[in-house]
């Protein structure tokens, strides 16, 4: 939103395969997710909606309908990574994965969190990514 500070706002799942374990999220993770970040921020949440399956789900798609008070959808085109803030988020964050020699999940787990963590503190290189998808399209 315009004149906001930006933030960065995840959940990690990882998925060891253990039988029953769900291999990723649900649409109830997203909008549990959702719902914590408008309560860590306190106020309308702007969400940058590309077209992977979770996010075009009819539970998800009625709950934000449900919540449009305080939920802002920008949907993005159907292929359009050059729009999409995430891409750069996650070229940061796997550049420091390249040379990670890790032992097992754990550890690469615990890497891409500190990194994501490390993010959430730089708002300004959160707002390079969100300016780096074109002209103003989130201002």
């Amino acid at each position: 939103m315009s004149g906001e500070r930006s933030r960065l706002i995840y959940a990690v799942r990882e998925y060891s395969g253990r039988k029953g374990q769900p291999k990723g999220f649900g649409w109830r993770d997203f909008r549990d997710l959702l719902v914590r970040a408008r309560i860590q921020l306190g106020g309308p949440i702007m969400l940058v909606r590309d077209n992977v399956r979770i996010h075009l789900t009819a539970p998800l798609r009625e709950f934000i309908a449900a919540n449009a008070d305080w939920l802002i959808v920008f949907q993005l085109p159907t292929y359009a990574p050059d729009l999409n803030p995430q891409e750069g988020v996650w070229s940061l964050v796997g550049r420091n994965l390249v040379n990670l020699a890790a032992a097992d999940l754990g550890q690469i787990t615990q890497a891409v969190k500190r990194k994501l963590k490390i993010l959430q503190c730089r708002t300004h290189v959160i707002d390079g990514c969100l300016a780096g998808t074109g002209p103003d399209l989130y201002g």
